[in-house]
């Protein structure tokens, strides 16, 4: 969690040290259904070194405890042109056959796969009447809560640094009054992790998510 904490400040400052020509600035919220599609998990089992690959069918489970949201405050340096930077809180489940076919009793990144990019972003405005179409692109790091546990018992627990990830949305923003706003949009994710387990065993997998969003932005 340093890891995650250190590397937003520095996407933070370097943001803010761009030139002062920013025309506004803008923070969303947003939930949404999130769901992920099949992956492979390879790895090392804790403690006796044997290997271990399977393909597994993600569960999203967006609407239960914890839920799936986001967080993106955006520079728009234009009236068309920005820069964010966007925390999003995926969520992933290995379903009770398959992880326990596999040889494990838990197997989740459920405290967030959390998915922090800095992003440019695209708009235009009063496009289609008030509403504004816009899209976006980031890359950035994945910092899942890492919760695997085998059915020996060696157990996993705690936030991990695993690797690279990419973002890609587009949506549709519309006013409510002069600072705030809705939006609905669609957003991908994707990620290469790999993360250590507890007694010397490894877990590597990529995760994609795909997400319909509906948040509200405020504007400063």
């Amino acid at each position: 969690m340093k890891t995650l904490i250190l590397s937003a400040t520095v996407s933070v400052a370097a943001l803010s040290s761009l030139p002062a020509s920013a025309q506004e600035f803008e923070i969303s919220g947003y939930t949404g259904w999130q769901t992920a599609p099949h992956s492979r998990v390879s790895g090392d089992y804790p403690g006796t070194g044997a290997s271990y690959d399977a393909l597994i069918g993600w569960e999203g489970k967006s609407f239960e405890m914890p839920p799936y949201y986001g967080i993106r405050g955006t520079w728009w340096r234009s009236e068309t042109f920005g820069l964010a930077l966007e925390l999003t809180h995926t969520k992933v489940y290995a379903p009770d056959d398959e992880r326990k076919k596999l040889g494990f009793d838990r197997m989740e990144f459920t405290d967030g796969h959390n998915i922090l990019t800095v992003n440019a972003m695209k708009r235009w405005p009063e496009y289609w009447g008030s509403a504004t179409p816009y899209v976006g692109a980031g890359l950035g790091i994945a910092v899942p809560h890492v919760d695997v546990e085998t059915t020996a018992g060696d157990k996993t627990y705690g936030y991990q640094l695993t690797g690279p990830a990419v973002k890609l949305l587009a949506g549709l923003s519309y006013p409510i009054n002069d600072r705030f706003s809705v939006f609905g949009e669609y957003q991908f994710t994707y990620s290469s992790n790999e993360a250590d387990l507890e007694g010397g065993g490894s877990l590597k997998t990529d995760i994609k998510t795909n997400a319909l969003n509906f948040g509200v932005s405020l504007k400063f």
